[in-house]
Order: C-alpha cells, then sequence, then structure tokens
C-alpha cells in the first residue's frame, strides 16, 4: 500500500509572451509582488513556431521566463494559473491580451504547465485549470513529450530550465525535509 505524502514544493517558473517588450518590466514588477522575488530570469526567446497568438497580439512575439525564489507547493499550480489569468486582463486592450502568461512549476523529475484548456495528456485540477506535463528529467536533461509545445523543446529553454533546476536542486539541498505527510 503507498502511503500519502505531501511531495516537496517546487519552483515557480512563469513564461511571459509578449509583443511589446515594453510591457515586461511592469508585468515582472506585479508578478513579483504576487510570488515573491525573482532569482532567475532568461533572455527573451523568440516565439517561432505558431501562428496560434499572432491574431491576438500581433507578431513578432517574444517570451521571456522567471523563476521566483519561493518555493510553491504543487498543488498551488492553479492558483497560481488564476492569479496570472487575471494579470493577463490587467494589461488587456480592446478585448485582446497583450501579455500571456505561462506558470508552471519545476520539480527534480518534471515541468509541468498550468492550462485552462482540456486535452487527452492533461489532468484536471480544479476551477477550471489543467496540469499538462511538459518536460520529464531523464539522462541528465529534460526530455519533451509527444504532446510538448515545440517552444518548449528548444535547445535555449532547456538550458535555462536546466539553470533553473540545478538552482532548485541547491535550494533543496540546503532545505530541511519535511516532516512525511505534513505540509511544511
Amino acid at each position: 500500500m503507498s502511503v500519502p505524502r505531501i511531495p516537496v514544493p517546487a519552483k515557480l517558473v512563469v513564461g511571459a509572451l509578449m509583443l511589446d517588450q515594453g510591457l515586461f518590466p511592469d508585468v515582472a514588477k506585479r508578478l513579483v509582488d504576487e510570488f515573491g522575488p525573482v532569482d532567475m530570469a532568461s533572455p527573451w526567446f523568440p516565439f517561432l513556431h505558431t501562428g496560434y497568438y499572432e491574431s491576438e497580439f500581433g507578431g513578432p512575439l517574444f517570451r521571456r521566463f522567471l523563476a521566483f525564489a519561493e518555493p510553491v507547493e504543487q498543488d498551488a499550480l492553479a492558483r497560481v494559473k488564476l492569479a496570472a489569468n487575471r494579470l493577463e486582463d490587467v494589461y488587456g486592450e480592446n478585448g485582446c491580451r497583450r501579455v500571456n502568461l505561462d506558470p508552471g512549476i519545476l520539480t527534480a523529475e518534471r515541468f509541468v504547465l498550468a492550462t485552462g484548456k482540456n486535452f487527452t495528456h492533461r489532468i484536471y485540477l480544479t476551477n477550471g485549470i489543467f496540469a499538462d506535463l511538459t518536460l520529464v528529467f531523464g539522462k541528465g536533461t529534460y526530455q519533451p513529450l509527444a504532446w510538448t509545445y515545440p517552444d518548449y523543446r528548444e535547445e535555449n529553454l532547456i538550458a535555462f530550465l536546466l539553470q533553473v533546476r540545478m538552482k532548485y536542486m541547491a535550494d533543496r539541498a540546503g532545505a530541511e525535509p519535511p516532516m512525511e505527510g505534513k505540509k511544511p
């Protein structure tokens, strides 16, 4: 029989997709106000793989990621996505978003994104939010899955997530392990 245990907290990572990079400082400040200090930030990545967002945002689009210093409980993913959705609404203009925020949680084993869209491989969490297992860690790197979005397969993004994972693992090594079966 398995004994339920509360898993170790995860590293919160939020991707911000936008046309106008000038919005980013204000978006980042609001994310910090919501989720605490950032300990790692990616460079800008061009978003090249889909026209899905261009009808709403225009193009070319760019994405930047923030990794937050404070660990989050893994079951906070839906709450984080709902907060990110509210923040997207703040920047809306004429019925369109100007920023798309993609929160995810990173652990030693995986990277999971939150989404409001159902699909065969996604697991329902709560309040209309699903978990999308996006990458798994194995053979020293993050491995994409059959359904992993093309931009999350990019070497530069995986390299950034590997740096975040190294920081996460170092932070976990310095943290006291939680008591089994209890929230820390």
